[in-house]
């Protein structure tokens, strides 16, 4: 079996299992991941169930106390109360607005419940300024509270079919019921006090009476069939109490008619007191109820995330692994291949490369000059040669020491490489002297480039092994000509680059001279390259 096939099939069996295992971890982050964000809205959801059943139990009502207490006795003291309830009010209504979630995480009913919400309160609003100018003497404001409460509770109520979690859609009911069940009660209180307070020719408001008595079943409704909680355990056997039973029966007996004694009035009347403070004592501890639900949610989302995480960087470094033995795999296949090739190429590489400097040495650039001058025959026009040497490199070796020396060649071997262009050949021509073969360059070409290098190397600050800094300069001679595939021979380019480098030398050094384009004659060069000889010759 052939190599190629052989690698092929190792890596077929260990990429298919690999790929089938990534595609099942995909899919179980991504159920973590929708896991992860119905834990947060769930969250969101409890927060914003807490608060609105906490101004629903507490602040509304609170305002409307300390409004009516005011109302009936306008002194300094019930005006500073009435101004804390509306401060507080306010602030809880406005962190119930802030923690509610995006609107894309909110359907339409909820988000039209927020609307009439919005309204309600801006009814309040109204009202506070009405109470402050003295416009409800002798009248009460409470239907505007009662309403802002209904749709307080009406918003609570549209957030559970939002909710995924099933303990916290639980407790959502829980705190519904006893919401309704509350406001049932304080409904069918208030009413009927008012209706026994007034002479025996009062009417019974019954239509009032009978919405606080859908609104009690509704919240008893919510409570037995969505719960088994201690808390609605609790309030069952609170009602079943025997005063509870018997205020359940005067008020019954109060809807079909009946106008009780003051003796009866008096104890219904306690009892329903008694009834709608153990009421609200429920719905404060429902509501905090739900608020621990919620930071417990927020513990096991912080922890699925953790999860998810751990499970992403498991995922991560099993497929590292995978490709790493994959690739070692086939590398070691490789190996068998190309170990005799590597080692022939290393001791080839070692035989062409200069040691100091790391550029090519002669005759590593002879096979890489002829290499590349094949390879560009149909598509390279033009070749160039660009010849330069350091300025005054023997005062260096003379004053810093052979070691400078070299670790100035090394130095600007290196700014050289850097400088030239990635395809150019670059050569260590002899002792400071430094070569390169431009493919596809004109003299003026190689002009720019070598100008651009000899300001490199001007600019480049060199440390000594003493620890001295050095700075150097070179000198550039250039030239050019057409390339042909007949003609492969440019010792002609030598020569002239090395002339221009004279004249460089001559002009004051540290500069770029390029030499004339002169194309040999094919003739003369194939008499030149039937010759042979030369350090240049025939490449």
């Amino acid at each position: 079996m052939k190599f190629e096939t052989i690698k092929r099939v190792i890596l077929a069996a260990i990429m298919l299992p690999f790929v089938f295992m990534l595609i099942e971890g995909v899919v179980v982050i991504r159920s973590s991941v929708n896991q992860y964000w119905n834990l947060e809205k769930d969250r969101q959801f409890a927060d914003v169930l807490a608060r609105g059943g906490s101004i629903a139990a507490t602040e509304i009502l609170t305002e409307i106390g300390a409004t009516r207490r005011y109302l009936a006795d306008p002194s300094s003291r019930t005006a500073i109360d009435m101004q804390q309830s509306r401060v507080t009010l306010d602030r809880e209504r406005h962190a119930f607005y802030a923690s509610l979630p995006s609107r894309d995480a909110l359907d339409e009913g909820l988000v039209g419940e927020l609307s009439i919400l919005s309204l309600a309160y801006s009814r309040i609003v109204a009202a506070r300024s009405a109470v402050d100018q003295g416009r409800y003497t002798g009248s009460d404001p409470g239907s505007i509270y009662w309403y802002a409460a209904l749709k307080q509770l009406a918003v609570v109520d549209a957030l559970s079919p939002l909710i995924s979690d099933p303990v916290l859609l639980e407790k959502s009911n829980q705190l519904m019921g006893i919401l309704l069940t509350y406001y049932g009660e304080r409904l069918i209180t208030g009413i009927g006090t008012r209706y026994l307070n007034q002479g025996a020719s009062a009417r019974l408001p019954v239509e009032l009476f009978v919405q606080g008595k859908v609104m009690l079943g509704e919240g008893m409704d919510h409570m037995v069939f969505h719960s088994s909680a201690p808390v609605v355990r609790n309030i069952v056997a609170y009602l079943g109490r025997s005063s509870q039973v018997k205020a359940n029966a005067i008020t019954d007996a109060i809807l079909a008619g009946s106008r009780p004694t003051g003796a009866v009035h008096d104890v219904w009347a306690a009892a329903q007191r008694e009834r709608m403070s153990f009421l609200q004592e429920k719905m404060i501890e429902a509501a905090k109820d739900i608020h621990e639900t919620g930071e417990n949610l927020s513990t096991r989302s912080h922890i699925h995330l953790t999860r998810i995480l751990a499970l992403c960087a498991g995922l991560l470094i099993l497929a590292t692994l995978v490709l790493l033995l994959a690739a070692k795999g086939l590398r070691l296949i490789d190996r068998l291949t190309q170990d005799r090739e590597a080692l022939v190429g290393e001791l080839r590489s070692a035989a062409q490369t200069d040691l100091l400097t790391g550029l090519y040495n002669r005759r590593g650039f002879e096979v890489a000059a002829s290499a590349l001058l094949t390879q560009a025959e149909h598509g390279s026009r033009w070749i160039s040669v660009v010849l330069f040497d350091l300025d005054h490199f023997k005062k260096i070796n003379d004053v810093h020491g052979h070691d400078a020396g070299d670790a100035v060649l090394r130095h600007v071997a290196g700014v050289a490489r850097e400088n030239f262009r990635s395809f150019d050949l670059l050569v260590r021509h002899g002792g400071e002297e430094f070569l390169a073969l431009l493919p596809d360059s004109t003299p003026d070409d190689a002009a720019i480039v070598a100008e651009r290098v000899r300001l490199a190397i001007e600019a480049a600050e060199i440390p000594l092994p003493s620890g001295d800094v050095l700075k150097v300069t070179a000198s550039f001679g250039c030239a050019g000509r057409a390339n042909e595939a007949t003609n492969r021979n440019f010792e002609d380019l030598v020569k002239r680059a090395d002339l221009a480098l004279y004249a460089a030398k001559a002009s004051g050094r540290n500069c770029v001279v390029s030499g004339p384009i002169m194309p040999v004659p094919v003739q003369e060069e194939r008499r030149k390259a039937a010759s042979g000889g030369g350090f240049d010759s025939r490449i």
